[in-house]
């Protein structure tokens, strides 16, 4: 079998798949990619199924030595990436020899980079999914970060059929993103005023976020009252307000149910944009119907499968 091994982890580098789903109502929380579309993209360069393990690579990228000839693509956040001192393209099938060395350098645009190797990275899977959620030490390896010196085991490769679809038109965030929310289902619990609020501020990335959620900082939302609703499920992109009226919005590895009343969800088109913003960049919210957020997710479901139609 193959493998790879990490040499230096940066700063944060996780297993990462679609996510575990079906399990939110026994309190399981779906993990997985945070740009769902780069990492799609980097398994269909390497012929691999939709759903391949992948490493996710956060703000500081490791250095990673191939122990097998391995065929790879990065996609996702553009860094300086270099393999034994030759510079690896985003978006392109690559082979490793034995012995290589993959090393990322600086970070240009986004967040998030998608390391994907042909067979996917072949760690156990936990209830259907092989995603790391951190908080739980769930699935992954180990169910954490990575550290110096692991070694992970790549699955058998397909034969490579290069993907048939052209590159998607994902602009990877620039110190900031402007994504589309449909508004709801909490506006009653908010001062008049506030929902103009909320779509007329840009908020920031605070440094205490995370893979579960962003807190803004920006103008506060006050809410009619500090009473809490009774629990309801959190949708990925939802905006939670808490009783100091700073908004919250969940992500990947975000708890399953919630009793915060939330000014909106963003909408699934766009998540992967949410996907790639860093600490202290900055986030705008735009309001748009379900018709819209509908018609948006079906345009790009459409292009990640023409993409995916040749691996």
């Amino acid at each position: 079998m193959a493998e790879l091994v990490v040499r230096s982890p940066g700063l944060l580098t996780t297993v990462q798949d679609g996510g575990r789903f079906g399990h939110q109502h026994l309190g399981v929380p779906v993990a997985g990619a945070m740009d769902a579309v780069s990492y799609r993209v980097a398994n269909a360069v390497v012929g691999n199924p939709p759903s391949s393990a992948a490493l996710e690579v956060t703000l500081v990228g490791p250095e990673i030595e191939f122990r097998h000839t391995v065929r790879f693509a990065l996609s996702g956040a553009r860094f300086a990436v270099e393999l034994d001192g030759a510079a690896v393209p985003p978006d392109a099938p690559m082979v490793a020899e034995a012995g290589q060395r993959l090393a990322f350098g600086a970070r240009a645009r986004g967040a998030r980079a998608y390391l994907a190797v042909a067979g996917g990275i072949d760690v156990p899977s936990v209830l259907g999914s092989r995603a790391t959620h951190l908080g739980s030490r769930t699935g992954g390896f180990e169910g954490r970060a990575l550290r110096a010196g692991d070694v992970l085991p790549i699955g058998s490769a397909e034969p490579h059929r290069a993907p048939s679809g052209g590159p998607l038109p994902l602009p990877f965030p620039d110190g900031g993103v402007r994504v589309r929310i449909v508004l709801g289902p909490h506006d009653a619990h908010f001062e008049p005023g506030v929902v103009e609020a909320f779509l007329t501020t840009r908020y920031f990335v605070t440094p205490q976020s995370d893979r579960m959620g962003y807190r803004l900082r920006g103008a506060p939302l006050p809410r009619r009252t500090d009473r809490q609703l009774l629990s309801m499920a959190t949708p990925a992109g939802a905006v939670q307000v808490p009783p100091r009226g700073e908004p919250i919005l969940l992500m990947a590895d975000r708890q399953t149910a919630g009793g915060y009343p939330r000014m909106g969800t963003v909408i699934s088109a766009d998540l992967p944009l949410a996907g790639q913003i860093a600490p202290g960049d900055w986030i705008e919210f735009e309001a748009c119907d379900q018709a819209t957020a509908l018609r948006a997710l079906v345009g790009l479901e459409r292009a990640l499968l023409a993409l995916e139609a040749g691996a």
